[in-house]
C-alpha cells in the first residue's frame, strides 16, 4: 500500500525543514515496488511558494487534499502562516491518520488545536514561546522528536531527518530507516529521547528573576539545588518560580538543573583523565547512577559510551 504524504508549506517555510524529510521518504521509496509513499507539497494557495532563503518550491492546493500522513514544515514566515484561516482548517480538520511538525510548525500544529494535552516539542530557541502561548501544550524542549499518538513533532532543521526515518521504521521497520540513513550518509538516527543542543547553556529567558536562578545554577551545581532555594535567589515563591521558570525555559526546575548538570559533565568525561565517580559528585550527582540516567535522557548514551567512543575517535 502507498502511504499519501502531504507536506504543508507556506511563504518563507525554512526550507531544509521541507528537503530533509522529503529526501528521506524519496530514497527509502526508490527501489521498492510499489513504492510506500507518495510525496506531495501543498499550500494554502497552491503554485510556487518561496522559502525563506528565496528558493521557490510548486506546490499543489490544499482543497481536495485528504494525506496519509500530513506534515508540516517551520520557517519564519510560520506567524504569518497562523493567521490564515484556510490553513488552520485544514490543519485542524485533516483526517491524516497521522500528522507531524518540523521546528516551528509546531506553532501551526498548536494554533489547530492538534496538540491539546499533547507532548510536543520544537526548535530549543522557540520551546518556552510555544509553551507560552500555548499552556495547554506539554513542550519537551529536550527531545529531538516526540510521538503522541499519532501526533509526531520534532526539533529544529536536521532533526526533521530523524523524525522522518522514525515514521519510516515505524512503517517499514528497523532495516528499511537504517538503510535510508546510511544512503542520506547520516550515521545513525538519533533516539528521540536524546537531548537537543546545549540549550540551557545559551538560553536567555525574558525575566531577570529566571535568568538570576539559572545563574544560581551554573555557579552552584555541586550544591544541592531545591526549588525553595531556587525560589529564594528569584524573589518569587517556589509556586510562583516553578510556573514561571517553565513558561520562561520551556523546562521545570529539576529537570533544568539536572541537564546543566549532565552538560556540565560531559567534556571531562570525554576527557577520560577524572573517575567517572569523582566527576558526578563534583557536578552535583548525589551518586553515579543518578549521572548514568541523566546521560541517557540528555545524550542518549551512558558517560561510559561517550568516554568510549571520544577514546575510539582518537585513536
Amino acid at each position: 500500500m502507498t502511504l499519501a504524504i502531504g507536506f504543508l508549506v507556506f511563504p518563507g517555510f525554512n526550507i531544509l525543514d521541507l528537503t530533509g524529510p522529503l529526501a528521506a521518504f524519496d530514497t527509502v521509496s526508490r527501489d521498492r515496488s510499489p513504492r510506500p509513499y507518495r510525496l506531495e507539497v501543498l499550500s494554502e494557495p497552491g503554485g510556487a511558494v518561496a522559502s525563506s532563503c528565496g528558493l521557490p518550491v510548486v506546490t499543489l492546493p490544499l482543497e481536495g487534499r485528504s494525506p496519509d500522513l500530513l506534515l508540516v514544515v517551520g520557517g519564519r514566515g510560520v506567524d504569518r502562516a497562523a493567521a490564515v484561516p484556510q490553513l488552520l482548517a485544514f490543519i485542524r480538520d485533516a483526517t491524516a491518520g497521522r500528522v507531524a511538525s518540523v521546528c516551528t510548525g509546531a506553532f501551526l500544529l498548536a494554533a489547530a488545536g492538534r496538540l491539546d494535552g499533547r507532548r510536543a516539542t520544537t526548535h530549543w530557541r522557540h520551546a518556552a514561546t510555544l509553551q507560552r502561548q500555548y499552556p495547554g501544550v506539554r513542550v519537551e524542549m529536550d527531545r529531538i522528536f516526540i510521538k503522541d499518538g499519532p501526533v509526531w513533532s520534532s526539533a529544529g532543521i536536521t532533526a526533521g531527518i530523524d523524525l522522518a526515518l522514525a515514521l519510516i521504521e515505524e512503517d517499514l521497520g528497523v532495516e528499511a530507516a537504517r538503510g535510508t540513513a546510511r544512503d542520506l550518509v547520516v550515521y545513525h538516527r538519533r533516539p528521540g529521547g536524546q537531548s537537543q543542543f546545549s540549550a540551557l547553556l545559551d538560553l536567555e529567558p525574558p525575566s531577570d528573576r529566571i535568568q538570576a536562578a539559572l545563574r544560581y545554577v551554573r555557579e552552584h551545581l555541586h550544591e544541592a539545588l531545591s526549588v525553595d532555594r531556587l525560589a529564594a535567589v528569584a524573589h518569587l515563591s517556589p509556586r510562583q518560580f516553578g510556573r514561571a521558570f517553565l513558561a520562561e525555559t520551556g523546562q521545570t526546575p529539576a529537570k533544568a538543573v539536572e541537564r546543566l548538570r549532565a552538560e556540565a559533565a560531559r567534556p571531562r568525561i570525554e576527557d577520560g583523565i577524572e573517575p567517572i565517580e569523582a566527576i558526578a559528585r563534583d557536578v552535583g550527582f548525589s551518586d553515579p547512577e543518578r549521572m548514568r540516567r541523566a546521560f541517557l535522557r540528555a545524550f542518549g548514551q551512558p558517560p561510559q559510551a561517550l568516554r568510549r567512543g571520544r577514546r575510539a575517535a582518537a585513536a
